[in-house]
């Protein structure tokens, strides 16, 4: 923008600027200076020889003439040097320009609008931007200069450039920085009128001279447009009438040539239709099908089953590809065949359909090469087709047909064939891309459904052999009660023999068979086990010692020792449980010593493992220790050498036993013996722990 201007609308904008601090202005540009200079010696003002310099020009001529002046050559210098400018004829353009200046500074004057001077120069450069598009896109918009400017050439200029004139001239004027809302009324001098109501004065201003000027024709706009600035048909009369005689006193002072403007046309704005472009047509159909397919990809996704996905794979491939009929083939669990789904119509004849993928032929090749393949019934020149085509052609009741290959990643699980006539093969060549875009997403959401089907199967198959192992642990574990039971009544027998009393021995006759249906009903519990339980663990190694040395099941050359500690022994577990574990331990500790030897439980007191209070216990022996071997897998089911198939479980029950009660075991074998150390949580050390841990943090 030129400084001049920029200077001037400060100065306009002052309250308390004069006349000197205007002349002052002037002085600083000599080109403005000798314009000044011009007008005042003219004949209209001047009517002597002598001439008059810048002070008397500048009240000969008034403080109005001034600005006028000075603001429209501001900007006819600065426009007019646009690029194109020189070439193009600007008679029409500056005589409208002028006009709806001239007209928006009188309309300012009846508002009693204050910057009657900033009025003008939005009217002057309401249609600044025309010029600037014509700068910017000669080639595009020479016809359009000259266009008449209304709506229609804003929608051609937004088709075309895709920018308006309104636009165009508002961001050139924001970028001056002005603190004013000029570029607001160049950028809405075509809005509505209805949505100028609450508008700045302003813009009201602008959009009512701009009609006034380019549409006097239309007297429905012209008034509600004088109705929102509040000004009468005879005051619009008296304006337009004295605007046209200014505008040719301002166009003769400030040397522009007006002459002929009105004889130009402005015909009605032209946007010329798209030049066809293969490339861009192209581009446009690929973008078309990326869509279908992504639309076609959340279609299968939500489909539920296998069946469902079936259906819906050919029901989308017959819409979209015009196919008269649709079959899927997919490839047999072993790899060598593809075999027919019973999906739709005749599923009978499908689902005893194959065809072997080794032997060749179009369909074959398609899933093996995973592309396109196009086939029709055998006619003149055409190569004989095998007998699994032909059964597809029957099945089909079409002449040709599509093999579209289902790939999903590295694998391809089948073909989905689709029927059609032989002069629509041609047209499938050019969608082949399409084709095998729809195979992928078939493919891969078929691929998800067989995937969350072979799940499930692995899940059944896993839970079943959950159960297989939870019957051989609990088969493992009731044999030890059955024993104890088992000799307990060759016991009941001898003492009811001899008439000895058996209270105690049918009590323990009634724990061991109680456990025996605890245990089986285990099977069947889905419920975890309460873990909340306090546990005397002395008294638990009393009644399984008891057990065993009642039973006989301890022969003589075995010694067994018991070392508890006085304080209380007491877990935080289920007695049940820690009975089985040590059954579990002594009966394998006693087996370990065919020729005799000494077992050892013991309580070793309480141990304090990563912050939390355990309870030791040991059961150890001196027999001959375990291999290498043995002790490696010790904790998991192994071949075990004893009788009976479920011998080799024992001591991974022991370790499964132990986790359930939250607690640790390890063993030590060598060439004195074995050792167990069974790691039990204390009595109320979970809570003890959570206590010590608030009191560290408080501390901290």
């Amino acid at each position: 923008m030129p400084q001049i201007l920029i200077k001037l609308i400060e100065h306009l904008q002052a309250d308390d600027a004069g006349m000197p601090e205007l002349a002052a202005l002037i002085a600083k540009d000599a080109g403005m200076t000798s314009k000044i200079l011009s007008v005042a010696n003219s004949s209209a003002y001047h009517r002597n020889n002598r001439a008059v310099g810048l002070e008397q020009s500048l009240v000969s001529l008034g403080t109005d003439m001034i600005k006028t002046l000075v603001i429209s050559e501001s900007v006819f210098q600065t426009f007019n040097s646009f690029p194109h400018s020189g070439s193009t004829d600007l008679r029409s353009f500056w005589k409208g320009s002028l006009t709806t200046a001239v007209i928006a500074r009188d309309i300012a004057k009846q508002l009693d609008y204050p910057h009657v001077e900033e009025a003008y120069l939005a009217g002057l450069l309401h249609n600044v931007g025309r010029l600037a598009l014509l700068a910017t896109a000669p080639k595009e918009y020479a016809f359009n200069f000259t266009a008449r400017d209304d709506e229609d050439l804003c929608a051609v200029e937004q088709r075309t450039l895709q920018i308006t004139h309104s636009e165009a001239g508002a961001w050139l004027i924001e970028r001056w920085n002005l603190d004013s809302f000029l570029a607001d009324s160049v950028l809405y001098h075509h809005e509505p009128v209805a949505r100028l109501e609450a508008a700045h004065p302003l813009i009201r201003i602008v959009r009512l001279a701009h009609l006034l000027c380019c549409h006097e024709d239309e007297d429905e706009a012209i008034e509600a447009a004088a109705g929102l600035c509040a000004i009468d048909s005879d005051a619009l009369h008296v304006i337009c009438h004295a605007a046209a005689r200014q505008v040719e006193k301002s166009a003769a002072y400030l040397g522009i040539e007006l002459a002929g403007a009105d004889d130009i046309v402005a015909p009605t704005a032209y946007a010329p239709p798209p030049p066809v472009d293969p490339v861009q047509q192209r581009l446009s159909e690929e973008v078309r099908n990326m869509v279908l397919v992504s639309e076609m990809g959340q279609t299968f996704a939500r489909q539920t089953g296998e069946t469902g996905m079936l259906e819906a794979m050919t029901r989308s491939a017959r819409i979209l590809f015009d196919f008269d009929n649709t079959v899927i083939l997919l490839e047999n669990p072993t790899g060598h065949a593809l075999v027919g789904m019973a999906a739709g119509e005749q599923q009978q004849r499908l689902a005893e359909f194959s065809i072997p993928l080794a032997k060749g032929g179009t369909v074959a090749d398609a899933a093996r090469e995973r592309r396109v393949a196009y086939l029709s019934k055998a006619g003149q020149g055409a190569a004989p087709v095998g007998i699994s085509e032909e059964q597809l052609f029957r099945i089909l009741g079409t002449e040709s047909f599509v093999c579209v290959p289902l790939v999903a990643g590295q694998r391809c699980l089948g073909v989905l064939v689709g029927g059609a006539a032989a002069w629509q093969l041609p047209s499938y060549h050019k969608r082949e891309r399409f084709l095998q875009a729809f195979g992928n997403q078939a493919a891969a959401a078929l691929e998800t459904q067989l995937s969350e089907r072979g799940h499930a199967r692995r899940q059944i198959a896993h839970v079943a052999e959950e159960y297989r192992e939870a019957s051989r642990r609990v088969v493992h574990e009731v044999n030890n009660p059955l024993s104890i039971i088992k000799n307990y009544l060759s016991v009941l027998d001898t003492k009811l023999a001899r008439r000895e009393p058996v209270v105690g021995e049918m009590s323990i006759l009634n724990e061991e068979i109680d456990r025996v249906g605890s245990l089986i009903n285990g099977l069947a519990d889905l419920q975890p086990t309460e873990g909340n339980r306090v546990t005397d663990v002395a008294r638990v190694v009393d009644d399984v010692l008891r057990l065993f040395r009642a039973t006989d099941f301890v022969p003589a050359s075995v010694q067994i020792l018991v070392r508890m500690q006085d304080e209380p022994a007491e877990i935080d577990g289920d007695a049940d449980i820690l009975k089985q574990i040590l059954v579990n331990l002594v009966k394998n500790a006693v087996e370990a010593l065919p020729d005799g030897g000494r077992i050892e439980v013991a309580n070793r007191g309480h141990v304090n493992r990563e912050r939390k209070l355990y309870l030791e216990l040991v059961i150890a022996d001196n027999g001959p220790g375990l291999s290498t071997e043995v002790l490696a897998n010790l904790f998991t089911p192994v071949r075990s050498s004893k009788e009976g198939k479920h011998h080799g479980l024992g001591l991974s029950i022991v370790h499964s036993l132990v986790k359930k009660l939250n607690g640790m075991i390890t063993c030590r074998s060598g060439k004195t013996g074995t050792t167990f150390e069974i790691l039990l949580p204390a009595r109320g050390s979970t809570t003890l722990t959570a206590g010590a841990q608030a009191r560290a943090m408080d501390s901290v």
